[in-house]
């Protein structure tokens, strides 16, 4: 007997086994003898197909369809049901058809997503019944400009240096949409349990920057004080690294090993100084004020312009002036905006326009122009006593920023 054929049945009825499993205690329809059974019909469909024809699987489907429906039917239950487990038997079905075209790996995914998905159906409902307007909005301008924009958008370089392809410009708009609201969602689903830390590390996840000013404006009207509003600043600044690490990982994965280390330093760096700031500095319980939606169309349009002016300076620089052109570029964007220099410099090591050691410095550099900037606001808009507060770590942060910028050796990831 073919070894490939046993194991295409073998990892059928494991898989089966697996939802079988699960539905066992929720469903009297299909559970752990059942949901085996129909994902092995499916592998099986699949590989009488060249055998029999192509419409053997087809109808297998709607004959385990029609099955269902009527066994449904015939059940008489106390509570009405959902289709779920019908549904997930359907679905069981084609995870066997897909083993029987050897893509073991669509299988396997998609048994594991479907175990997600009914194991965490309170969860799920929980979450989804927590959910006011305002999330529900948030989420249907996403969709929007997901999937209504970008398909719209044509996928071709325009303007000079050949930068500027509408469609990738828009895709990286949905990666920081997308980003920005999973933090949004988050910080408004726990709403009263969001406390000093949790501030910060949400805040960070949408816009670092708009929570320094807002936690800023807060010290200034003494609804918190400077310690605390310091804190909250600390931690969304060092949660701007780890969405570098998500954007450089979607962007140019390849690059990551080679990029990480530096940057992960920096960020161990700040998160020991934020550590010793709570050590040295005990402050109190702080209610977080909701954060601003950054699903708006408006945001997203400036953020667009923002990184496709950008990718021009980067593109100009690069030209004109080399390596040193390309760092003042990541000190100028930086102040405003982490994510833009981060992508436009991903996209150009993934391109292999630039080296990976100049890559990292960019972006080390972008993030403290931008903490620089922050701190500024601070103290715009926060007061003095918020200054006074942020000056050391800030300080501190920057020398342990600049020994990695010049220390750090060149070839460390060729060792």
């Amino acid at each position: 007997m073919d070894p490939t054929l046993i194991l295409q049945l073998a990892l059928a009825l494991g898989l089966g086994l697996l939802v079988g499993l699960e539905r066992e205690r929720a469903s009297d329809l299909v559970g752990i003898r059942t949901m085996p059974l129909v994902t092995l019909f499916g592998t099986l469909s699949g590989l009488l197909t060249p055998a029999v024809g192509p419409w053997m699987v087809p109808a297998s489907l709607l004959g385990l369809s029609a099955l269902l429906v009527l066994e449904n039917r015939l059940r008489t239950r106390n509570e009405p049901a959902g289709p779920t487990t019908e549904v997930a038997a359907l679905v069981m079905f084609s995870v066997g058809a897909c083993l029987a075209l050897y893509r073991v790996d669509v299988a396997i995914v998609t048994t594991g997503v479907v175990m997600l998905l009914l194991h965490g159906r309170k969860r799920l409902h929980e979450f989804a019944s927590g959910l006011h307007g305002g999330e529900l909005r948030s989420i249907a301008r996403f969709v929007l400009i997901a999937l209504v924009v970008l398909p719209l958008l044509p996928d071709r370089a325009y303007g000079p240096f050949g930068v500027l392809n509408p469609f990738q410009i828009w895709l990286i708009v949905v990666l920081i949409v997308g980003i920005s609201l999973a933090g949004y969602v988050a910080h408004r689903s726990l709403g009263a349990r969001v406390g000093t830390y949790l501030s910060g590390l949400l805040g960070g996840l949408i816009s670092s920057t708009a929570t320094t000013v807002s936690f800023a404006r807060r010290a200034k009207r003494q609804l918190v004080t400077p310690r605390s509003a310091a804190l909250v600043i600390l931690l969304a600044s060092i949660v701007v690294f780890l969405r570098v690490f998500i954007e450089i990982g979607i962007v140019t994965p390849d690059r990551l090993g080679e990029l990480a280390p530096p940057l992960f330093a920096m960020m161990l760096w700040m998160s020991a100084i934020a550590g010793a700031y709570v050590l040295y500095r005990p402050l109190e319980t702080i209610e977080s004020e909701h954060p601003r939606d950054p699903s708006d169309l408006r945001a997203a349009i400036v953020f667009g312009v923002l990184y496709a002016a950008v990718l021009l300076l980067v593109a100009f620089a690069r030209e004109r002036f080399g390596a040193s052109g390309l760092y003042a570029v990541a000190l100028i964007s930086g102040l405003t905006d982490m994510d833009a220099i981060t992508l436009s410099t991903s996209q150009m090591m993934r391109a292999d326009e630039i080296r990976s050691a100049v890559g990292w410095r960019m972006i080390l550099l972008g993030a403290l122009s931008n903490l620089f900037f922050k701190c500024v606001l601070a103290g715009v808009l926060g007061g003095r006593d918020l200054v006074r507060e942020l000056a050391l770590p800030i300080a501190v942060a920057f020398a342990g920023g600049f020994a990695i910028f010049f220390l750090w050796p060149a070839d460390w990831f060729l060792t």
